[in-house]
């Protein structure tokens, strides 16, 4: 089992149940190989996490922006526990250090994936919740994601890729980007998209993403980036 003082001094949270710290930190993929383990994967805490995560981003928001409307909230939480953000927030944490996966998952880099890392930091903050409450929810999320919040609004980073992408090619180009799925892999459960962006038929980009709509918000970053430094030209 995993060293739960090392963790918990990471995590700067001592669990009573280590049980939950157990639960959160495996991947569905390490139970395929070890039947024998009385464990459960972390899919089903990592749903409670997200709505806690939800709730805690909301609250704050409401209440530190006043002056901004429903939509622009929306689009800063969405900015906030994007899965590249949350994923980052587990690496400084070395949270992929202690994930229990399959071989396979392993030799395939799975320790540093950004859709597991994200996966595993909703998992860990359900795993909180049950242990400990929403208090200690809400002191755990202040001390790592909500710092994020500032630069998000003050460099308007909360508006979505997509949107942006599609607002420079409509104004250079005259045209509507095209998302084309170019490819899927992997289980049901567990499937990565790859998402190709086109623009009069032509491929800018593609992303990868655990979803059509998040290989598709890759995909519209890249673009993003490719475009502003050839000055919005296709060449």
């Amino acid at each position: 089992m995993n060293n739960y003082e090392e963790i918990e001094a990471k995590l700067g949270i001592v669990f009573k149940d280590k049980s939950l710290l157990d639960n959160a930190l495996t991947h569905r993929s390490y139970l395929n190989e070890h039947r024998e383990i009385a464990l459960q994967n972390n899919e089903r805490i990592e749903f409670l996490g997200d709505a806690v995560l939800e709730l805690l981003i909301s609250t704050y928001l409401y209440s530190k922006y006043p002056e901004k409307p429903e939509g622009e909230l929306t689009n800063i939480r969405a900015a906030v526990v994007r899965t590249e953000s949350l994923a980052e927030e587990s690496r400084n944490l070395g949270l992929g250090e202690h994930l229990r996966m399959s071989k396979g998952e392993k030799e395939s880099g799975g320790r540093d994936k950004d859709y597991l890392l994200a996966n595993t930091f909703e998992a860990i903050l359900g795993a909180i919740y049950q242990d400990q409450g929403l208090d200690v929810c809400r002191d755990y999320i202040e001390r790592t994601l909500l710092r994020k919040v500032d630069g998000i609004v003050e460099n308007n980073l909360f508006i979505d890729p997509k949107t942006q992408a599609q607002e420079i090619i409509q104004a250079t180009f005259k045209v509507t980007p095209i998302y084309e799925v170019v490819k899927q892999e992997g289980p049901d459960h567990d499937k990565i998209f790859t998402v190709a962006l086109k623009i009069n038929n032509k491929q800018i980009a593609v992303g990868t993403g655990s979803s059509k709509q998040k290989a598709e918000e890759d995909a519209a970053k890249a673009t993003v980036e490719i475009l502003n430094k050839q000055g919005k030209t296709l060449n």
